[in-house]
């Protein structure tokens, strides 16, 4: 029974899976992080421009 144990204790073979497990993890949160940081300036950049374009066809318009 001591040797099924030892032989347990030993074995390696599922720490490669363990590693990618946390290593894509880390790359989710990263990513994730980085996803909520940009959407800010994404959504004051998408208002601008609908703004302006906005603009641009007003101007146009009554030029015509």
């Amino acid at each position: 029974m001591m040797n099924i144990f030892k032989g347990f204790a030993k074995d390696e073979s599922g720490a490669v899976t363990v590693d990618w497990v946390v290593l894509t993890a880390a790359i989710v949160g990263l990513g994730l992080l980085v996803m909520s940081t940009v959407t800010d300036g994404l959504d004051t950049a998408a208002t601008t421009m609908t703004t302006d374009i906005g603009n641009a066809v007003a101007a146009g318009a009554a030029l015509n």
